[in-house]
């Protein structure tokens, strides 16, 4: 069956159109008459059955139904141009990937790493969005996600990277004289929560067998990140994995305030679909970020799986 599709030219003209509220600028940025404009949307508005513009004695404005459909073409358009420029870019070599992140891993351990990737795949371009909570592959652009839990996930295959170890951080000042608190003594200060992982200080206590009356207390923040600054600024103690305080503890803006066992919360796993298993790009990142995940464990005495077999992508 023939798709129903409108022509590029007519959607090109009707999203520049829409975005300027104006048939003139239109034709100005597309380089067209204002007349050929009014000709493409007149075109457009018969092929769709329905008026996406409202003539006025000002201009035009856009119909709730081109408001909508205005939307989702920029959308669509946006997309189109991203893939041409990357096909362009490249010259038909290599591959792009569309990577979902918990998104202070990927600023404070993936990002600095990822000029070894470029030099050994230099052909493959890696884009990076931001993801803290979960979400399903389909109707999504990504390949696929960094995630922080314990699958496993329906429908998809992980890699291993490296557990998640809590640890109470603070700024050097909010402790004063003392170097170290121990767990019964936080009841005496500020704690800093995750809006994700509510219970993470509960469990943090629990794994020190104290009770702390007010352990689900004190401000929200839903990525690490704001946590860790307002750790350093000294509103409280964060409990943060402390992959992601490395830098903070070696200067001391930051200081670990209890010693004790911190807490295995979660693991990292890469995550894909079943179907992009084979994707070649995705392959050899999956390839190199098992072995810089295996090296950080092997730096940091972290027990885990082994990396990613040479074939294979694992559970």
């Amino acid at each position: 069956m023939r798709r129903k599709l409108p022509s590029t030219a007519a959607l090109a003209a009707f999203e520049a159109a829409a975005r300027h509220q104006s048939f003139t600028k239109a034709a100005a940025e597309l380089a067209l008459t204002q007349s050929a404009v009014c000709r493409q949307i007149a075109g457009l508005e018969s092929f769709l059955g329905l008026k996406l513009f409202r003539r006025t004695r000002r201009g035009v404005t856009l119909t709730q139904a081109g408001q909508t459909y205005g939307e989702s073409v920029a959308r669509r358009l946006d997309e189109v141009e991203r893939d041409t420029l990357d096909l362009m870019a490249r010259r038909g070599e290599g591959g792009v990937l569309e990577l979902a992140s918990v998104p202070t891993f990927a600023t404070r351990w993936l990002l600095p790493r990822l000029a070894d990737f470029e030099r050994q795949a230099p052909n493959i371009v890696l884009n990076i969005t931001p993801q803290s909570r979960p979400f399903l592959f389909e109707g999504t652009p990504f390949d696929a996600a960094i995630y922080a839990g314990d699958g496993p996930w329906p429908g998809t295959e992980a890699v291993f990277l490296m557990p998640e170890k809590l640890v109470p951080v603070c700024s050097p000042r909010l402790l004063g004289v003392r170097k170290r608190i121990m767990p019964g003594q936080f009841s005496a200060y500020r704690l800093l929560q995750q809006s994700t992982r509510p219970y993470a200080w509960r469990q943090w206590f629990a794994a020190q067998n104290v009770s702390h009356p007010h352990d689900l207390g004190g401000p929200r923040y839903e990525l690490f990140s704001m946590l860790v600054e307002a750790a350093v600024h000294g509103q409280g103690i964060a409990l943060v994995p402390r992959l992601i305080v490395e830098q903070e503890l070696e200067s001391g803006r930051l200081i670990v305030a209890c010693e004790r066992e911190s807490v295995r919360d979660k693991n990292y796993y890469l995550v894909l679909p079943e179907w992009k298993a084979d994707h070649e790009p995705l392959h050899l990142f999956a390839q190199w970020l098992a072995g810089q995940a295996a090296q950080y464990r092997a730096q940091h005495g972290l027990e885990g799986e082994t990396s990613l077999p040479p074939k294979r992508f694992t559970r």
